[in-house]
């Protein structure tokens, strides 16, 4: 079994499950190694082995149990192979109950009383173990004995026994340091610097790890207040006003129908984007039209124009030209692409005007090239110019600085795709987990026979979301 756990360990190495830098942990320490061991998914093999090591480590030390539960989400497919293949029944814990349905925690079949083991990936201080024993404990099953993959050797083994469980491990740091330096796949130097990690930051029994104390979610209003720009104000007010996080796109052709549009949805957004460049018969007549509805039902124009060029040019677009945007539009959109003269070109039409700028940071299309170090260096180049910049359009939250407004396009109330490279997320899925402060909807609304009553569902159904970040 040693043979076979030093290849396993190479193994991990080379996929990259186990990694050497600066990572921040769960509990908000940085560490100089991290273990992704969710990648081995994408390994059958490496997999497959890793759970027959999990089940022969149990079967040796003689845990006595009735079914298994790996602890999610990395754990479940461990789970999964040692039921499959050793014929015992698997339990799952969700990370939070349906509001629908039976409204179970654990799911699967099992008698009250009896044993169940956890299975889990890696073990720092043995919270995740702890958390998942007790919701098993709630429904009446027994908790004595866990199983892991890699044991960070910093507590976690000694905390669990003093709740009575038994952590059987595959391998420790140490093992693993060890291995790593026999075969040079890492200097002693950072085989030191592991060691020294460790033995400073270990969780001794009877307290708590640190914990990493997160931040005040705050209001929409609370964040219009920081704000410096007026749009910014006036949007985070619009938005707390009418209890609304919705933007509706309208991806529409003609000044009728997206004037009419307008009126239909007005009640219930906070922000209309619009494409002046597909319309057939743009006027300012329109313009005229579309700046009343938006004074009446109060939201902001938002058009999606997608500057992309230098700074002379996107000066004449903004400002000249058929459109005018400058004259009508409270907001408008740059790519980060051209540098810097993008946004100086920009300003020098839209400030005097009190117009404001988004950058897009990330797309929701398919193999868009909007990611890693280009989406940092917009967020740089934001915040070298928030007298113009309020935000971004992005799939994520990019920046704890609250005066940003992060608004996610590509979002339905049933996440999907539509076969053109458009990948779509829930409202929920985009506040509460992206973090994202406005959801932006095209045809989820637009193509909808009552377009009022679709923009009415994803307004409740973000601003919902929104006021569970809020209480959580």
């Amino acid at each position: 079994m040693s043979d076979r756990v030093e290849q396993l360990i190479l193994d991990l190495f080379a996929i990259e499950a186990v990694k050497f830098g600066d990572f921040t942990l769960k509990s908000g320490i940085q560490s100089p190694i991290y273990f992704d061991l969710r990648v081995i998914v994408s390994y059958p093999v490496i997999m497959n082995e890793v759970a027959e090591l999990l089940w022969e480590t149990t079967k040796k030390s003689g845990a006595k149990f009735a079914t298994v539960c790996g602890v999610p989400y990395t754990a479940l497919p461990l789970a999964t192979l040692m039921s499959a293949h050793h014929d015992v029944p698997m339990l799952i814990r969700r990370k939070e109950a349906k509001d629908y349905g039976t409204k179970k925690m654990i799911e699967g079949k099992f008698e009250i009383g009896s044993r169940c083991l956890i299975v889990e990936d890696v073990v720092t201080s043995g919270s995740s173990v702890k958390e998942t024993a007790q919701v098993l404990e709630s429904v009446g099953l027994v908790v004595t004995d866990a199983v892991v993959l890699l044991d960070r050797e910093q507590g976690g083994k000694q905390k669990l026994k003093e709740a009575g469980i038994e952590l059987k491990g595959i391998c420790g740091t140490a093992q693993l340091l060890e291995i790593l330096r026999r075969h040079e796949k890492i200097p002693e130097s950072v085989a030191e610097q592991v060691r020294d990690f460790v033995r400073n930051n270990s969780f001794l029994p009877g307290l708590e790890p640190p914990v990493k104390k997160s931040r005040k979610v705050l209001s929409y209003r609370e964040r219009g207040d920081l704000c410096q720009h007026p749009v910014a104000r006036q949007l985070f007010s619009i938005m707390e006003k009418k209890k609304s996080n919705l933007a509706v796109s309208a991806d529409l052709c003609t000044a009728e129908q997206v004037l009419q549009l307008a009126d239909q949805v007005g009640p219930h957004i906070c922000m209309l984007k619009t494409h002046a460049d597909i319309m057939t018969d743009f006027s300012t007549e329109f313009v005229q039209s579309l700046t009343e509805l938006a004074d009446r039902h109060q939201f902001i124009i938002f058009e999606d124009r997608k500057f992309a060029d230098i700074g002379s040019t996107v000066q004449h677009q903004y400002r000249d030209g058929l459109y005018h945007i400058a004259d009508w539009a409270h907001l408008t959109n740059a790519h980060a692409l051209p540098g810097s003269g993008v946004l100086e070109g920009l300003k020098q039409v839209g400030l005097d005007k009190k117009r404001a700028c988004l950058l897009i940071a990330e797309m929701s299309s398919k193999g868009n090239l909007a990611t890693g170090d280009y989406t940092k260096a917009t967020v740089k180049m934001a915040e070298e110019h928030k007298d113009f910049v309020v935000g971004f359009i992005s799939q994520s939250q990019l920046t704890e600085d609250p005066t940003f407004i992060h608004m996610t396009p590509g979002v339905q109330l049933s996440g999907s795709g539509d076969g053109l490279g458009q990948q779509y997320v829930s409202p929920w899925d985009a506040v509460v987990t992206r973090r994202a402060d406005v959801i932006i909807v095209g045809r989820g609304v637009y193509k909808d026979p009552d377009p009022a009553s679709a923009a009415q569902r994803y307004q409740t159904a973000a601003f919902e979301a929104y006021q569970h970040r809020l209480a959580n």
